[in-house]
């Protein structure tokens, strides 16, 4: 596999004239969104408008027509809206996409001839400068209008010129200046020195990629016993809590054959005793490798129906793909070309020092035996799973693999089913985190786990809303995940997790918990971000309806997210003024600004915390001594605000959020 040829630019310095008079004169600079320069598509959801931006200009004074254009990918037809001036060369528009796929959008602009005429004449009409000269250069141009058209767009400018010719100057000026006259002469413009911009591509995806919950489970832990392995059909009696907690994705680790050689036990300890269930991200055995069940889990049958009664309950299943083997995987026998192999005839296996997977080993993607059997192999297991009903899947350290190899997979299963989501577990670079986006990845896992201070969370949840993050990169703000027990919760106590619990599910339209977060586990290894017993070295039972559980706050906090178009999504939050460091406020307003949410939360789990804070009233168009309306969207009480300055108090032992509906 060899590396296309870089892009050549076209700056030519010795440009002769035959080249400079094929130049377009009308300039279309600075268009948004759009990724490098459009190599790679922005994102967006179906059902929503796309807004475009541009800076489109040209010599003289003449008024320019600008509009946006877009398709589908494949279609031949263009589709088309004007942009609206805003002043200083700044042009806006947007479009409505329906379906989910691939779309190209451009800028076109061109001088308007008669809307420059009309500008003019109206100017020189109202300053009482004589216009008769003026008035035959507009007629001049409907008849030429009417030669150019044709059918009754020809005879009904035919018409207008009649009519023009028997008026008086003041006549034709009101006639010239009509809606009527404008809209005829624009359906035959010849649109004089016609720019087109590039095509910009656009990937278009369903409402999912952009607003929901996940929850993560082991399947195996779904028992009332460490002894009996928990299977798909144990897994439905959970269902209907995951649902009443308001959630609509249900991910699972791993659910293949686990390797039993160097397999893990407790802890991570290098030892297992004969009934240890093994790390499931030791991928592969007799049984078979990525393509297969762990028969423990039940039958491929089993899954179907779980799938199924997952669909019922308004849960759609995620599985991890996690490209990674056992040393009991059946590919290092039918395929060991794909693997590194040490000089001694050993396998490298996996490592992250100082942590050492030793029941793990990594393909080779450009190993000579790799290209193209490995890619293609890994593309029909993800192709596999769809046809199972999995539409979404959640991809195990993506950073550590080739971007090309995502670029082209992704693409290649989305052209079949667009449909499908993947979400980049990289914690990693931000260049990569977002080069990630940008290949492909609907969704991706934060710095958010680790941002805890007022000032670490202003600047992270104002950045992801800035460009290029905003076009290429979607956050999901899982609160913990099986390898990562944030250190904020393991003092915090139950206000803790309530605390990232808010942030997650109004900062962003995507977040996510790995089970045992609603009941407040937090015991760590000592010194680690990671939890004492793991779940990924054992079967944990749980007793959900434990004391001191939070399920019922996670619930009302994803139904808020429901009912209000504003949190369902990440982008439009600003962050406002309240003067206490431990106190974080920020708002979110949709699109058509009809709905409001502000959000303040308590960054201290232990302490009272009070602020004086500002309503957003000039948000609203409204003078800072105008009354407003409240909702505490957890409690259900409202109140008459007065005037811009307010102030808070938030006691961590009754809530440490507040989430008000704002409204005049």
């Amino acid at each position: 596999m060899t590396a296309e040829k870089p892009t050549e630019l076209n700056y030519n310095p010795h440009m002769p004239l035959s080249q400079a008079l094929l130049l377009p004169r009308i300039a279309i600079e600075n268009t948004m969104p759009i990724l490098d320069g459009g190599q790679f598509a922005v994102k967006a959801v179906a059902g929503q408008d796309v807004v475009v931006t541009s800076k489109v200009f040209a010599d003289g004074h003449d008024q320019l027509a600008v509009r946006v254009r877009w398709r589908a990918d494949g279609d031949e037809t263009w589709q088309s809206e004007v942009m609206a001036s805003l002043g200083n060369n700044g042009w806006k528009g947007q479009f409505h996409v329906v379906e989910q796929g691939r779309y190209v959008f451009c800028i076109e602009a061109w001088i308007d001839q008669f809307a420059s005429f009309r500008y003019e004449l109206e100017k020189k009409h109202l300053a009482g400068v004589p216009v008769s000269l003026e008035l035959q250069e507009g007629r001049n141009q409907v008849q030429q209008a009417a030669e150019r058209a044709e059918g009754q767009l020809s005879e009904d400018l035919a018409a207008l010129h009649h009519e023009l010719s028997g008026l008086l100057e003041t006549e034709q000026v009101a006639l010239f200046m009509h809606q009527r006259s404008a809209e005829l002469m624009a359906q035959a413009d010849h649109r004089a020195y016609l720019s087109l911009s590039p095509e910009y591509p656009l990937d278009v995806e369903r409402g999912l990629a952009q607003f929901a919950s996940w929850y993560e489970l082991f399947p195996r832990s779904i028992t009332d016993d460490p002894a009996r392995h928990g299977t798909f059909n144990d897994v439905h009696s959970r269902l209907p809590m995951i649902q009443d907690m308001g959630f609509d994705v249900l991910y699972f680790p791993p659910i293949h054959p686990i390797g039993r050689s160097y397999r893990k036990g407790p802890n991570n300890s290098l030892t297992a005793g004969p009934n240890d269930p093994g790390s499931p991200y030791a991928i592969g055995s007799e049984e078979g490798g990525h393509e297969a069940i762990h028969s423990e889990l039940g039958t491929r049958e089993d899954f179907r129906r779980l799938v199924a009664a997952a669909a019922d309950h308004g849960l759609e299943i995620a599985l991890d793909f996690a490209i990674q083997c056992s040393q009991d995987h059946p590919w290092l026998k039918q395929h060991p070309g794909w693997f590194n192999w040490r000089p001694d005839g050993t396998i490298k296996y996996a490592e992250n020092p100082p942590k050492k997977y030793q029941d793990i080993v990594n393909v080779d993607f450009y190993a000579t035996d790799a290209i193209p059997s490995l890619w293609v192999e890994l593309r029909d297991i993800v192709v596999g799973w769809v046809e199972e009903g999995v539409k979404i899947f959640r991809v195990d350290n993506p950073h550590t693999k080739p971007l090309p190899f995502w670029q082209w997979l992704i693409a290649d299963v989305r052209a079949l089913h667009p449909e499908v989501i993947f979400l980049a577990e990289a914690f990693t670079t931000p260049a990569m985190m977002a080069r990630l986006g940008k290949v492909g990845y609907t969704q991706s896992y934060t710095y958010f786990t680790w941002r805890n201070t007022k000032a670490e969370l202003a600047t992270y949840l104002t950045e992801l809303n800035e460009s290029p993050w905003r076009e290429c990169y979607r956050p999901n703000f899982f609160v913990n995940t099986p390898d990562i027990n944030p250190a904020f919760l393991h003092e915090s106590g139950r206000a803790g997790f309530l605390i990232r619990a808010a942030l997650a599910t109004m900062g962003s339209g995507l977040w996510g918990m790995y089970s045992g977060f609603e009941l407040c586990e937090a015991a760590p290894v000592p010194g680690k971000e990671e939890y004492l017993n793991s779940e990924k070295y054992e079967i944990r039972p749980r007793d959900f309806t434990a004391p001191g559980n939070i399920i019922a706050e996670i619930a009302q906090l994803n139904r808020i997210r429901r009912q209000n178009p504003a949190l369902q999504t990440h982008l439009g939050l600003k962050v406002y003024n309240a003067w206490n460091d431990n106190i974080l406020y920020f708002g979110k307003r949709s699109a058509d600004g009809s709905n409001f949410i502000l959000v303040a939360v308590s960054l201290d789990p232990h302490n009272v915390q009070e602020a004086n804070f500002e309503l957003p009233l000039w948000e609203m168009g409204l003078p800072d001594d105008a009354s407003s309306q409240g909702e505490d969207l957890m409690s259900g009480h409202r109140w008459t605000w007065h005037g811009k300055d307010q102030f808070m108090r938030i006691d961590p032992a009754h809530l440490p959020f507040g989430i008000w509906r704002f409204t005049v």
